[in-house]
């Protein structure tokens, strides 16, 4: 999604690219792009931001991590949004075009959920069975204490952070099932699972709405731990993460200032407001 209020599209200049001077009154232009986590908070603060600093323009996109991971490697974006942290690949292909690079800032807090049906009679699984779900071994709902029905899978494309993620954390690095339906988007997640009864899917923390977020535990006889602001910020809740904005060198001018916004006691204010769980 491109953010209302700009205007047309062209190459990142604050990251050391030459470009012609802004136009009288113009501040810059500051292209952000990348993890659709991450997008719609991007947007607020770039709204937010530019509201402040007229003259400024702060363009936001999505697409996924790996799409803006894969700008910021390539030259074409100014910052990447991130909900996972750079692989020692990634931070050398950066390097090849940024020796200084990459820079690694963590903007916020989020909770990895999965989602079920508000009509589902499961309330909570373990790290155990959600594997087993995620890996096509448990393919009924009765098998984890539900219905008699079968476990309709959905997930994120591998561009994804938050599919990583989830492959890292919940599948110790194995693949998905075949099964799984992969959707482009948490929001699509969300609003698949609201509508398919026996469906599950997985997301962050914010994007819960119309969907029953399940309670998950460690260990088999273990506490059922809801994704709430007081288990996340305590580590209580298993699947925390940080997500993360992705630079390809220390910044500077109009992008050291929007960082410093974003970074600041209102910018956290926002992440709080968005549904997400502020860094300070």
């Amino acid at each position: 999604m491109l953010l209302a209020l700009l205007g047309g599209c062209r190459r990142p200049t604050s990251s050391g690219e030459k470009a012609s001077a802004p136009a009288p009154g113009s501040l810059g232009t500051v292209t952000v792009k990348g993890s659709d986590t991450l997008v719609v908070l991007g947007q607020r603060w770039a709204e937010q931001f530019m509201k402040d600093h007229p003259g400024a323009r702060i363009q936001v996109t999505g697409g996924g991590s790996g799409t803006g991971i894969a700008a910021l490697i390539n030259g074409t974006t100014d910052i990447a949004m991130s909900s996972r942290p750079l692989q020692d690949a990634e931070k050398q292909q950066a390097r090849q075009r940024w020796p200084r690079g990459p820079v690694e800032l963590a903007v916020a807090r989020d909770g990895i959920t999965f989602y079920v049906h508000e009509s589902n009679p499961v309330d909570s699984l373990s790290l155990a069975q959600l594997q087993a779900i995620y890996l096509g071994d448990t393919r009924n709902w009765k098998d984890v204490g539900g219905a008699d029905a079968p476990i309709i899978v959905y997930s994120r494309e591998s561009s994804s952070g938050t599919y990583v993620f989830v492959k890292d954390e919940v599948l110790k690095g194995q693949d998905f099932t075949e099964r799984a339906q992969t959707l482009p988007g948490t929001a699509a997640v969300v609003n698949a699972v609201s509508l398919e009864p026996h469906g599950i899917g997985y997301g962050g923390v914010a994007y819960a709405r119309g969907v029953k977020e399940l309670k998950v535990r460690v260990g088999e006889q273990g506490e059922a731990v809801p994704p709430t602001p007081a288990t996340l910020q305590s580590g209580a809740y298993p699947l925390s993460r940080e997500l993360y904005f992705e630079l390809p060198r220390e910044p500077t001018g109009l992008t050291r200032t929007f960082i410093d916004y974003v970074l600041s006691p209102e910018g956290q204010r926002l992440v709080t407001d968005a549904g997400f769980f502020p860094v300070k």
